[in-house]
């Protein structure tokens, strides 16, 4: 089964999408609750760092010439919470919308067969719109509500 291509598409409207919404957002919007214990900057944090997770996965893929998998403890968003808190909200926003562009330009140039070895793995490291929109629509509708 081949990876189907249209991924490109749906993270670029994804990533579109977050470029558009902290295009808007203010430093008070950003600091908005997002959750019990995320504001809207760490969820874009958040973004940012499982989209580098994912550029690593591809870095160590082209080192070894093969996909290389790098298991990560679920517990990672917990002990990264402070981390992400620490940085500037705008900081939090540039950062999200960088890493998603790079990711999506890698992904958008990878071979075929290295499309689908990473597919194999996961959907969700080629197709990062099921992530980022997941967490965009929670920012949205922590924003309507004052």
């Amino acid at each position: 089964m081949s990876t189907d291509p249209t991924f490109i598409e749906r993270n670029r409207a994804a990533t579109d999408r977050l470029r558009a919404l902290t295009a808007t957002l203010t430093d008070a919007e950003l600091q908005r609750p997002v959750g019990e214990h995320w504001t809207a900057a760490i969820a874009l944090v958040h973004l940012a760092f499982w989209d580098r997770r994912v550029l690593a996965l591809l870095d160590a893929a082209d080192a070894a010439d093969e996909v290389v998998d790098m298991p990560i403890d679920l517990a990672v968003n917990d002990i990264s919470l402070p981390l992400w808190a620490a940085i500037p909200p705008r900081a939090a926003a540039e950062l999200a919308v960088a890493s998603a562009e790079a990711l999506d330009y890698r992904l958008a140039m990878l071979a075929p067969a290295r499309l689908e070895q990473l597919r194999a793995r996961s959907e969700r490291w080629i197709d990062r719109s099921l992530h980022r929109h997941a967490h965009l629509d929670e920012i949205e509708a922590a924003l309507k509500t004052l």
